[in-house]
């Protein structure tokens, strides 16, 4: 087969979806197809073309406001790299409805030929800023009647996204859930006395909550938990000057490269993500496979009912009653097991089946 991909950034951009295609598109091109992947670039003024891992990356300059809408630039030449690259691609995978970029090549994709199209949304139902909710009411009907008709599978990664997708789109999509490195399921959990949080820093992931009840658990304990908080976002600042107030031992820093991320999960006492947005983070599935205890929040985290070490909140109750949750789970978490979690391997085979074909 020859797949394209179509996504917002790409390796050795650091994100979550990014990561996925990553994992993806490089062992469909060990299994001997052939991989395009289609990625916007902010930073470049050129068209770019490079080879990572024998994945053919086409970075395409784009406009983005705050790292996020990705408006495709010199239009007129995408629309012919498109029409020559859909002659004979057999599948074109676009990830994300929150990029311009994805839902524009789609658009003119419909137009070229019958090639089979596979839209990954990630869809979180609404946008998490005032602005970004007006937009969707206009966004969602475009969206809804591009993929109608147009678009031979949707895939999602969690059940609550599927609801999501069949309440607002009225498709009924196929879900799978996202894989992990073979090598993190042989990791053990070696806990290093910090409490740690990865990801985009916004108000919505409330982080500040995690902080805050956090230096509860210090007090009540009379432990000295460090929170490690990995990322970037618009709240980065807002929120530096927060825990700074707060008075508790912390370090925040951007992004990491894979390997230095894991190694700092595999050593956290907790990882917390409080977001009540979220699909399937990444995150939690490798703290899972590691058998890092966890607290994640509803509705999303109801995904990730049944596995081990994983506290589910509800994060509209004060943080004195979230705080007297996490003590409980902390004592339980240090006699259970960790939990069982797919391979990228094992997930790159249900794509094969039940998306390409």
């Amino acid at each position: 087969m020859r797949i394209l991909f179509v996504v917002a950034h790409y390796y050795p951009y650091i994100g979550g979806v990014e990561y996925v295609v990553k994992s993806i598109a490089e062992r469909l091109t060990k299994m001997g197809h052939e991989t395009i992947v289609l990625a916007g670039e902010p930073s470049n003024n050129q068209i770019k073309e490079e080879y990572i891992n024998d994945v053919k990356v086409i970075r395409w300059p784009t406009q983005t406001v705050k790292d996020a809408y990705h408006i495709p630039r010199f239009r007129s030449e995408l629309k012919s790299i498109l029409k020559q690259l859909s002659k004979d691609i057999d599948v074109i995978h676009i990830h994300s409805i929150h990029s311009i970029l994805s839902i524009w090549t789609l658009r003119e994709i419909t137009k070229l030929n019958n090639v089979k199209k596979v839209l990954t949304p990630y869809y979180h139902g609404t946008g998490h800023t005032i602005i970004r909710r007006g937009l969707w009411k206009l966004w969602r009907p475009y969206v809804k009647n591009l993929i109608k008709g147009h678009v031979g599978a949707i895939h999602v990664v969690s059940k609550l996204e599927a609801r999501l997708v069949e309440r607002d789109f009225g498709i009924k999509p196929i879900v799978i859930e996202n894989g992990v490195e073979e090598w993190i399921k042989k990791l053990h959990w070696n806990p290093q006395n910090y409490v740690m949080y990865s990801g985009r820093i916004e108000k919505y992931k409330n982080i500040h909550r995690l902080a805050n009840i956090l230096r509860i658990i210090n007090s009540k304990l009379g432990i000295d938990f460090e929170l490690k908080i990995f990322g970037t976002g618009s709240f980065k600042k807002s929120l530096d000057n927060y825990l700074n107030k707060l008075k508790i031992r912390y370090m925040l820093t951007s992004p990491q490269p894979f390997k230095v991320y894991i190694k700092y999960l595999s050593e956290a006492s907790l990882f917390g993500l409080l977001s009540q947005k979220e699909s399937y983070p990444q995150s939690i599935n490798e703290a899972n496979a590691i058998g890092v205890p966890v607290i994640i929040a509803k509705p999303w985290g109801n995904n990730f009912s049944g596995r081990k070490r994983t506290l589910i909140v509800n994060v509209n109750k004060k943080d004195e009653e979230l705080v007297k949750e996490v003590i409980k789970f902390i004592e339980k978490s240090k006699v259970q097991s960790g939990s069982e979690v797919p391979s990228w391997n094992q997930v790159i085979n249900l794509y094969i089946k039940y998306l390409y074909n």
